[in-house]
């Protein structure tokens, strides 16, 4: 069983659906020659000829060639560098990738998958490190999705690329050197979307996360252990459809929810989780949801980063914060 890291974990689910399907594209900023930035299509253009190819900067005309392609019967794989650069690439995203479907009542598809490196943690300059998982999971017509481990990584873009829908498959980049042992050939049972899996079982309080922060939980469950507090983490994978069934089961048990992510506090995806187990769990909840997020400023310069990012003791206090709460 080999040991794969994250980026090559997903450099095998590129190879594998360029074999499996010929209709498979994967294009973007030096994705081909080069590789990528972070060698996620490295060797692949080696392989697939001109089915991996460089584009210009551009991110509009990356999406709108990718929206394009989909109309003719291609499965699009493009890559936009940083999850900061593709705000340029709204308008092909929002108006057309979403839509299109919807708008020729079900003659056109568009199964695209957008891959993103996203989140922080790696320490880079500005936009290089932006969360905007809220922002396309409020977008109908969009699928979105994280992985946290290398195994989740590979199985997860094999979904999205056979997934007839769009989907923003956001990678988080200080997860990418990850190591993990997995055989990328052990048949495993397709997941629908909108499932997510409980990664470490606890009775005390659940915590929710998605792409870094699931490593950054499971590193608090640890130490709240030394104290006899058994988290639950659950590893929300899916931020679009999110998967409410496993929430309420996760939160029904333990009866406390703290949700961790790297976006703003304000209107970000922990909003929606919150009011989603909420609606769900009222009568079991002893405690009101906690959020642990980023701060609601522009993502910070390199040196703040720690300073920005949900930290093991922002989160340990959230928890210390639902296991004392007393009803009035």
């Amino acid at each position: 069983m080999p040991e794969l890291s994250l980026q090559q974990a997903l450099n095998l689910a590129l190879q594998h659906a360029c074999e499996d399907d010929d209709r498979v594209l994967v294009f973007g900023q030096d994705v081909g020659t080069l590789g990528g930035v972070f060698r996620v299509t490295d060797g692949l253009k080696a392989k697939f000829g001109d089915r991996v190819f460089d584009t210009p900067l551009a991110e509009s005309a990356i999406m709108g060639t990718a929206v394009g392609l989909a109309m003719h019967g291609w499965r699009p794989v493009p890559e936009i560098q940083f999850d900061g650069f593709s705000y340029p690439a709204l308008d092909q995203i929002v108006n057309q990738v979403a839509r299109m479907h919807y708008r020729s009542r079900g003659v056109l598809n568009m199964p695209i998958t957008l891959r993103l490196p996203s989140f922080g943690g790696i320490r880079a300059p500005e936009h290089h490190g932006e969360s905007l998982e809220a922002l396309f999971a409020h977008v109908p017509g969009l699928k979105v999705v994280s992985p946290s481990t290398p195994s989740e990584g590979y199985h997860l873009l094999r979904q999205a690329i056979a997934d007839p829908d769009p989907v923003i498959f956001m990678e988080p980049k200080p997860r990418y050197w990850q190591r993990e042992f997995f055989d990328p050939s052990e048949p495993v049972p397709p997941v629908p979307p909108g499932t997510s899996r409980v990664v470490r079982a606890g009775k005390h309080a659940t915590l929710v996360a998605w792409g870094a922060m699931v490593a950054r939980c499971l590193q608090v469950a640890e130490l709240a252990a030394e104290d006899g507090v058994e988290l639950e983490v659950v590893d929300l994978r899916w931020l679009k459809p999110i998967d409410v069934d496993g929430l309420a089961a996760s939160v029904a048990k333990t009866r406390r929810a703290v949700v961790v992510h790297e976006a703003p506090l304000t209107a970000g995806l922990g909003a929606e989780v919150s009011a989603l187990v909420t609606e769900r769990c009222f009568g079991d909840l002893r405690a009101p949801v906690q959020r642990v997020t980023g701060f609601d400023v522009p993502y910070p310069s390199g040196a703040l980063e720690d300073e920005y990012l949900p930290s093991a003791d922002r989160i340990l206090t959230a928890v210390q914060t639902t296991l004392e709460y007393r009803r009035g």
